[in-house]
């Protein structure tokens, strides 16, 4: 069992999902937002690349429609991106649908589907994540949503944290470069991930759209353990 990290989506073509396990990771905010959508007791996630599909699945099945670009909720939409907006009492999402486009996280997914199997991973549900991939007994490639094809901290800092769990149990980072950077990385963070990532990009254009809260909320570890959104072909399900 081995284990890599696609830095970008932007660098899939150079990897060979086939017969892998797939875990995308965009922590701040879409994998986070879509664990935390199916913890709320929603019943699937459609994520789509377009804000035309995401508006479609909400007149055509009643999907509650979540869009943003470039960290902004798109106009039109019931919601945003993020996690908070699906716990909010005033806005029951439970035993609904969700359709979701993000500017980076659904991107990465709908390029990754030659994968043997697709998981979204952030720190919430880090423990379900590391428990399919140890039972699935597979290669194992971390698409970092990263921002815009660029690399970025805390996706990355998740294949580390990942990587961490299955060691143990016999996992393999030797072979990839990028996977001991990562894991590395992971060794500096792990003590204190939120003031690691502070001076992160993408916590400073999180903070200056007022969205600190997203942030500490999104790097706290397995509030989720047992939840795992599954990709079954044609959307997350809970796994």
């Amino acid at each position: 069992m081995k284990l890599d990290i696609c830095y970008s989506p932007d660098l899939l073509q150079l990897y060979d999902l086939r017969g892998r396990v797939a875990v995308i990771v965009d922590v701040l905010r879409a994998t986070s937002t879509i664990a935390t959508a199916l913890a709320a007791g929603m019943t699937e996630v459609y994520p789509v690349s377009t804000l035309e599909e995401c508006a479609a699945l909400g007149r055509e099945h009643g999907c509650v429609t979540a869009a943003e670009r470039d960290g902004v909720p798109a106009e039109g939409f019931d919601l945003g991106n993020s996690p908070f907006e699906l716990l909010h009492e005033d806005f029951p999402v439970r035993g609904r649908a969700l359709a979701i486009s993000t500017t980076n996280g659904t991107k990465a997914l709908r390029l990754s589907l030659t994968a043997e199997a697709i998981v979204c991973g952030a720190f919430l549900n880090l423990a379900a994540v590391a428990d399919f991939c140890l039972a699935q007994q597979r290669d194992i490639i971390v698409v970092a949503a990263g921002w815009k094809g660029q690399f970025c901290l805390e996706d990355t800092l998740l294949g580390g944290a990942l990587a961490e769990r299955l060691l143990p149990h016999g996992l393999d980072i030797t072979q990839s470069d990028a996977a001991l950077a990562a894991y590395q990385l992971w060794q500096n963070a792990r003590a204190d991930l939120p003031g690691y990532l502070l001076q992160s990009a993408a916590v400073r254009r999180l903070r200056a759209l007022e969205a600190n809260d997203d942030f500490v909320f999104c790097t706290k570890i397995d509030i989720y353990p047992e939840v795992l959104p599954l990709w079954d072909g044609s959307k997350l399900v809970r796994g």
